[in-house]
Parts: C-alpha cells; structure tokens; sequence
C-alpha cells in the first residue's frame, strides 16, 4: 500500500505543477524512474518516498509515507506499530532538515480504520493515542524551525473496502477537525511559494515558474 501512496502522491504534485515529482508510475510523465529517491541527507543518505527536486534549487518538497495497515498480533491492536513509525518518520525529517533547511516536508501517516476502535476499558485507540504522540511535530515555522518537526504531518485514516474505500484526514495537532486532503496539498504549496518566492509563484494550489 505504501508504494501505491507514494505513486498517488507523485502524481498529484505533478498535476499541480511539480513535473519533476517522483516516483512515476509506468507510462506516467515525470523525470527519472519510478523508484523512490535517495538524497544525502545531514546524518547520511536517505531513500524518501515521494520528492520534488530541481537540479537549481535541490529538494524543494519531500513527503514521507508511513502505513499501520495491520494489528499487532500479541496485543491485538495497531499501538506497538505507532511508536516504530514515529520513529521512522523523525529520522527522516531530521535527517532531510538537516541538508535542505528550506524544503517543505510532509508525513503521511495511514493508520486501518480499525485503529480507531481498538480501545479498551483500560486504553484509548491507538487513533486517539497517536495525537498527543505526534502533535508536537507539525508545523515547523520556517528554516531555522526544529528539524525533527514536519512542516506539516497528518494523520489518516483508511478503510480499504474495494466495495467503498474511504479516507478521514487530520493534522495530528488538532484531532477535532477532519480535513480536506485538497485543501491540505494547497497549503504545502503555499509554504513552496513562501520559500522559494524568487523562483516560484504558489497561487491556486498550483507551482509555476517566476
């Protein structure tokens, strides 16, 4: 599911300007291969699953894909995987900060749906759970900001019913408000255009060449 993600991802940032975007899937626009890209990065090489690189600018915006597709087969719930992830995710974004201090990153994290029915008299689901164990890594502010914060993480919730597949998007600092995965994607342009204002205008959800 994750390699599908990214390839949806990709293809959305291609549409609305970032033609450079990978992966490509076959028969897909786009520069380079399909695979995800490997950048150094401040503590060592990383293989990150959706970028927009120029060769002018460098990274300009890397998103990183994390799933909890599956329970936790001693505990019977998603929780144990949480604390992995998170981890994954920080590594990333320190790592990718710590070279490229301007580039826009986001996390994806798609918990099953199943994840927020998991509790128990005794814990919350590990949906409820995930957001004061992420929350403090959003929203980094601008350059100088902390590296191990995302300039924007969210937390997503799919049900992979082929009958009816669905999503519930939040950004993991505020669990009371669902998103629009739109209105999300026009926001991580606008901190592109924020950045990067000498070579890029971000209006309409859409990157185009000053």
């Amino acid at each position: 599911m994750s390699t599908n993600l990214a390839l949806a991802i990709a293809a959305e940032l291609r549409r609305r300007g970032m033609k450079e975007a990978l992966p490509s899937g076959p028969g897909e626009s786009g520069s380079g291969s399909g695979a995800e890209r490997r950048l150094a990065g401040g503590i060592g090489a990383k293989k990150v699953d959706v970028t927009w690189a120029t060769e002018e600018s460098g990274l300009i915006l890397a998103c990183s894909v994390k799933t909890i597709m599956f329970r936790d087969g001693a505990t019977a719930n998603y929780q144990k995987n949480l604390t992995n992830r998170r981890g994954d995710l920080l590594i990333e974004t320190v790592t990718l900060h710590r070279r490229f201090p301007y580039a826009v990153i986001a996390g994806f994290l798609f918990l099953d749906h199943g994840a927020a029915q998991d509790g128990t008299e005794r814990r919350k689901s590990t949906f409820e759970n995930a957001f004061p164990r992420l929350r403090l890594f959003t929203r980094r502010p601008d350059p100088a900001g902390r590296d191990e914060q995302f300039e924007r993480l969210f937390l997503v919730l799919v049900d992979a019913n082929p009958q009816g597949p669905s999503l519930r998007a939040y950004e993991v600092h505020d669990k009371a408000n669902e998103i629009d995965l739109d209105a999300a994607f026009d926001d991580m342009i606008d901190l592109i255009g924020e950045r990067n204002f000498d070579l890029y205008d971000a209006a309409d959800g859409q990157v185009r060449r000053i």
